[in-house]
């Protein structure tokens, strides 16, 4: 699409607005106005409206990123109402720089597809009670929109290697967003017990990479449900970020908040039957809040709900998960504790830190010994330690940074990680 003219019309003034809203005759104003907008590019007016029923975001993120990027395929036909703002200012983020940049927003303007003959707009339009924003969709056909949701799931598809989809639990609903992947995990950079590491990652390709041919050669319903438990810093996000890296499928995250409701249950997994198969994870899935979990169990068992769905949960506190969680096949398949790293496991990560070229082989032995108990989350402190001591002094006091962090790991241990105040997050 090319610049957007900033003298671009509107089909509604303040004015207008606020004198026919908001009663249905002022809806059917405005919908007449996009019909004229976009017959001036597309000669008729013989266009339905489609309802948008709350499961079509992915429309409405492709509609930006298409505005964003500039992209050929959409057209701007005009704004809704005048004096409402059409362009935002954005924080940006490029590796290690931070700026701003200038946006075009999709809010109050009306954008065409020609190729699909698909007309979209959110109005933000006054009523007695306050502002409201209006999804409409326009077609000229069922044929066009459903060509149009086809090219939706295809565009959804471009970017699942790039990004993951956070879909948070807020107070009005869920709320849906594309974080971008910034840091990459290989299978390699996963430390674990072997036989383990082998089960999971057995499971994740027979899943994925072939196409669920095994499950249906051997008539096993094509979804699999896994629990990573244990003590913070062992490895569940680091084994989480691996499988993400080693596909080519969807991810999504749901964030369970206080605010968990019925509803946002059955939105997660409305959303989530679109991009299967896929992968779900279910971050800290012991704060599921009781008066839904009977809700949240019954989704799982429904008899297409996890069709293609890849499920890992994780919690720190398995202690608190509810057994009828993992008491029942269909739910949680396996579950799988991520214990602390052994002595073994420890030289290994120390050795894949390239410490061996700042310490000698006498120096990393000693902190293998001398982390005895230690999370991968301290040992990765540890290995900062190391390197900020190196950088600025040029030598290490081995033994005087294994004492602080093993002060502060007794620390935790007498309080932070005694269940006895709220969790420090997720490693």
């Amino acid at each position: 699409m090319g610049k957007m003219n900033m003298k671009t019309k509107t089909l509604l003034s303040i004015t207008e607005s606020k004198a026919h809203m908001p009663d249905q005759h002022a809806l059917n104003f405005l919908v007449k106005k996009c019909k004229e907008g976009i017959k001036e590019h597309s000669g008729t007016d013989d266009y339905h409206l489609y309802l948008e029923d709350g499961t079509s975001q992915e429309m409405w993120e492709v509609l930006e990123e298409d505005v964003q990027e500039k992209k050929t395929d959409v057209k701007l036909i005009s704004h809704i109402v005048d004096h409402v703002a059409t362009r935002s200012i954005a924080s940006e983020e490029s590796g290690k720089h931070h700026g701003f940049t200038v946006k075009p927003g999709i809010l109050n303007s009306l954008f065409y597809y020609p190729e699909f003959n698909v007309a979209l707009t959110q109005a933000s339009l006054m009523h007695g009670f306050g502002d409201m924003i209006h999804h409409f969709i326009f077609a000229g056909s069922d044929e066009d929109i459903k060509q149009f949701l086809d090219y939706v799931q295809a565009r959804k598809k471009e970017y699942i290697k790039n990004y993951v989809t956070v879909f948070t639990d807020m107070e009005h609903g869920v709320e849906p967003e594309k974080v971008k992947i910034t840091s990459y995990v290989t299978r390699d950079d996963v430390i674990m017990e072997s036989k383990i590491k082998k089960q999971i990652f057995r499971f994740v390709d027979e899943f994925f990479t072939k196409n669920g041919t095994f499950f249906e050669q051997y008539n096993i319903p094509y979804k699999r449900g896994l629990l990573l438990y244990g003590k913070p810093g062992n490895g569940k996000t680091t084994m989480v970020k691996s499988i993400a890296n080693s596909i080519s499928s969807p991810v999504a995250y749901w964030q369970i908040t206080e605010f968990t409701s019925s509803y946002s249950i059955q939105e997660v997994f409305s959303s989530i039957s679109r991009m299967t198969p896929m992968v779900l994870v279910i971050e800290d899935i012991d704060s599921m809040p009781e008066l839904v979990r009977s809700v949240f169990l019954n989704t799982l068992d429904g008899a297409t709900s996890k069709e293609g769905i890849f499920l890992i949960g994780t919690t720190n506190y398995p202690e608190q998960i509810d057994p009828a969680l993992i008491n029942r096949a269909g739910r949680f398949d396996r579950a799988y504790e991520l214990k602390g790293p052994t002595a073994a496991m420890r030289s290994d990560y120390l050795i894949k830190k390239k410490l061996t070229e700042l310490l000698s082989d006498e120096d990393i032995n000693a902190l293998v010994e001398a982390t005895d108990g230690f999370s991968f989350a301290q040992l990765n402190e540890l290995y900062k330690n190391v390197a900020l001591d190196w950088y600025y002094d040029r030598q290490v006091n081995v033994e005087e940074i294994c004492k602080d962090l093993r002060e502060e790991n007794s620390r935790e241990k007498d309080g932070w990680m005694s269940g006895e105040v709220s969790k420090l997050g997720f490693y």
